[in-house]
Parts: structure tokens; sequence; C-alpha cells
């Protein structure tokens, strides 16, 4: 899968107001200050969210995501075409493949009813991999090489995004950031 990595970037245009971006839009944290943006129709607000810059409407990608030291975060694809206003439920019908840290050692799948996930390890590194075609979002665990879930037979129709929350800062609990980091190839 590392084969078809991608370099993948935050797109500051739609990270809800409170988030905290990199320089080199590699990295996303909560701060507890709202800051002054401009109120675009792509920016997610109230939802604490924030999606890559690429689009992809065919073919396969992959991308790694650091998620270490963190109590909580969210990561997959999404829609395009995704409502950005309101409290949107994380869902493949509402256009999002998503797997989810609560808590921070409860996974779950938002698949419609949520998919309980029992990890033997808690995973440093999450790879995601898309398949437009075979209507596959699969995420793995990196650094053990290990499956962590898929979403199969997916019908894609409009281009899909990185998609990216870090979770609440939680008085400093949550505070490192998800960090996109390069795919090395060798592993």
């Amino acid at each position: 899968m590392q084969q078809y990595a991608v370099d993948v970037t935050l797109d500051p245009d739609t990270a809800h107001p409170n988030l905290i971006l990199s320089d080199d839009g590699k990295q996303v944290r909560h701060g507890d200050i709202s800051q002054k943006l401009p109120d675009k129709p792509e920016r997610f607000d109230p939802c604490i969210r924030v999606l890559g810059k690429e689009r992809f409407s065919s073919g396969r990608f992959y991308f790694e995501v650091q998620v270490k030291e963190k109590t909580e975060w969210t990561l997959g694809v999404a829609r395009e075409s995704i409502i950005r206003k309101g409290l949107i439920t994380l869902t493949p019908g509402n256009g999002y493949w998503t797997v989810v840290l609560r808590n921070e050692n409860e996974y779950e799948a938002f698949a419609g009813p949520p998919v309980s996930l029992s990890l033997s390890v808690k995973p440093q590194r999450v790879g995601v991999f898309v398949d437009y075609e075979e209507g596959l979002v699969s995420f793995y665990d990196v650094e053990s090489s290990s499956h962590i879930y898929s979403y199969t037979g997916q019908s894609f129709t409009d281009k899909l995004c990185p998609y990216f929350s870090p979770g609440l800062n939680d008085g400093g609990k949550n505070s490192t950031p998800l960090i996109i980091t390069p795919v090395n190839h060798n592993k």
C-alpha cells in the first residue's frame, strides 16, 4: 500500500477556528481559544474538523498520521460535498469513513451504528488506504503492520478528501498534535 503514498497537507480554509495548524500544514491540534477567521462556507463549525487539501476521484491513495500520546482523535476520508455547518454524525451515509479513539483506549469505526474495535496494541501511527474503484477504505497500525478496520463495498461518486480531528485539548491531556508523516517505503 505504501507505494500509493500521497503527500497530504491540511487545508486551513476548512479548519474549525479552534484548530491550530502548523505552518507547513502537516500538524493540527486543538487550541482552547477560537481564532478570528473568516467564516467561509467550507469551514467546519461547530465540529472540530479539518480536511486535507488533496482531492481524489479515482485510483488508490495512502497516507500516514502519527497519533501517539493522544487520548482522542478521528481519522479517515470524507466526501468533498459534505455539509460543513452544524452537528453532523460521522457515518458513510453522511460522507465520512472514519476510525475514532475516545477516552484514551476506546477505538470505534463510525460505520452507521459504531463498531467497537479491540486493538491489542495502541497504534502510534495509523495508515489510511483508499481504493476508489473498489469502494474500500482501510486503516492500519503502521508499526505492527496490523489491520485495524476496513469499510468495504462502498460506492464513491464524489471526490474524497483526507479527514482529521485531533479531538479537544481536554485541559492539556490531549494537546499533542496529529502529525501527517512521510511514508517510509522501506518498512
